[in-house]
C-alpha cells in the first residue's frame, strides 16, 4: 500500500518531469537552404558539384528532411528569369543560400540584403560591389572567389609547351555574358609578351560564333586557342572541344569538364573542392555566425588535366614531366 501524502509526491514529481520529456520527444527544428545555380539542372557535372556540398553538410550534422531542407532553382543565362529564381527562392524564407556564378549572386543582392548567401564561382567579388573587402565581406554575403590573378599566364605558359610551334593565340569567351574575363588579360599579355606571342581576340555569342570561329582558328598552322572561364564556354563545351578535336587546334581551357569532354588539356580552380568548403561556411551561419564576419576566401586548390587521346589525335606529344604533374590524365 502506498499513503495518499506518499503517492501525491509522487504523482507531482511525475508530473513535473512531463514538459521535459514532452520537449525531448520534439522533432529538431528543420532549417531551410536555398541554392540558386547558374547552371542547366541537367548538366551531371553541376550537380556532382552540388552533390559535394551536401555530403559536406552531412558530414557536419546537417541531414536532408531531418534538420535541414534543401530547395533549387536553376538558371543557366538568362538573367530575367534568373531574377525571377531568386525572388522566389527569397520567398520560402531560406535561413541561407548558396549560389553559384556572377549573375545568380547578382540577381540574389538585388532581392535581399539580409538574408546570408554564400558563393562560390565568382571572380571579382570587391570590383563587382558584393563585398566590402575580402577580410572584412561586411552585410550579407561571403564566400570563395574563383579568381587567381596569375591563371592567365598560366594558360599561356602550358599551350606553348604542349604546342611549341604556336606563334598566336586566340582568346575565346562572350563579353556579353562572361565580362569577367577581363581579369586574365593583364597576366595574358605579359606571359604572351615573354614568349613572343601575339594575341587574337575571339568573341563568340552563340553555337554559329563558335563553329565559324574555330573553323577559321583550323585554317590557320600556327595558332592556339585558350578557352576563358565563364557560363558560356561552360555550357557550350562539348561542340567547342569537339570542333577543336576536328580541326587540330591545341587548346588549353579553363576547368576539367573540358577535357573530359574531349579537350585537350586544362588548368583551373577545383569548383567541386570550392562547393564542399562552401558547406563548412552554411554550416558556421545556420549555427549563430555572420557573413560579414566570414572572410571570402581565394582559391587555393587548383588542377592540371591531360587528355593523351586528344592530343594523339591533332599530332601532340605531352611532355613526360607535364603528365607526371597532372592531377587527372585520360589515356
Amino acid at each position: 500500500m502506498i499513503g495518499r501524502r506518499d503517492f501525491i509526491t509522487l504523482l507531482g514529481g511525475a508530473a513535473a518531469g512531463w514538459p521535459l520529456a514532452a520537449r525531448a520527444q520534439q522533432p529538431e527544428r528543420v532549417r531551410r537552404v536555398g541554392m540558386l545555380i547558374g547552371y542547366a539542372e541537367q548538366d551531371h557535372e553541376v550537380r556532382a558539384r552540388v552533390n559535394a556540398f551536401e555530403q559536406a553538410l552531412q558530414e557536419l550534422g546537417w541531414t536532408n528532411s531531418r534538420n535541414v531542407q534543401f530547395t533549387y532553382r536553376w538558371e543557366r543565362g538568362d538573367a530575367e528569369r534568373m531574377r525571377l529564381y531568386a525572388a522566389e527562392l527569397l520567398s520560402v524564407a531560406p535561413d541561407v543560400v548558396l549560389t553559384a556564378t556572377t549573375s545568380a549572386l547578382a540577381a540574389l543582392r538585388r532581392e535581399t540584403r539580409t538574408v546570408p548567401i554564400v558563393f562560390v564561382n565568382v571572380t571579382d567579388p570587391v570590383g563587382s560591389g558584393f563585398v566590402a573587402s575580402l577580410a572584412r565581406p561586411g552585410g550579407n554575403i561571403t564566400g570563395f572567389s574563383s579568381f587567381e590573378p596569375l591563371m592567365g599566364g598560366k594558360w599561356v605558359q602550358l599551350l606553348k609547351e604542349v604546342a611549341p610551334r604556336t606563334t598566336r593565340i586566340a582568346l575565346m569567351s562572350n563579353p556579353d555574358t562572361d565580362p569577367q574575363t577581363k581579369f586574365y588579360s593583364s597576366s595574358i599579355e605579359v606571359a604572351a609578351a615573354s614568349l613572343s606571342m601575339k594575341l587574337v581576340a575571339t568573341p563568340v555569342h552563340d553555337r554559329a560564333e563558335i563553329e565559324s570561329g574555330i573553323a577559321a582558328l583550323g585554317r590557320d598552322s600556327g595558332i592556339g586557342l585558350i578557352v576563358l572561364s565563364g557560363l558560356f564556354p561552360f555550357t557550350h563545351r562539348e561542340l567547342i572541344t569537339g570542333l577543336a578535336g576536328r580541326y587540330r587546334v591545341p587548346a588549353v581551357y579553363p576547368y576539367r569538364e573540358f577535357v573530359e569532354s574531349g579537350g585537350l588539356l586544362s588548368y583551373g580552380v577545383d569548383l567541386s573542392a570550392q562547393f564542399w568548403q562552401a558547406g563548412s561556411y552554411v554550416d558556421r551561419i545556420l549555427r549563430g555566425e555572420k557573413p560579414a564576419d566570414l572572410p571570402v576566401q581565394a582559391p587555393t586548390k587548383f588542377e592540371l588535366a591531360i587528355n593523351l587521346k586528344s592530343a594523339g589525335a591533332i599530332g601532340l606529344d605531352i611532355p613526360l614531366q607535364l603528365q607526371q604533374l597532372a592531377d587527372k590524365v585520360i589515356e
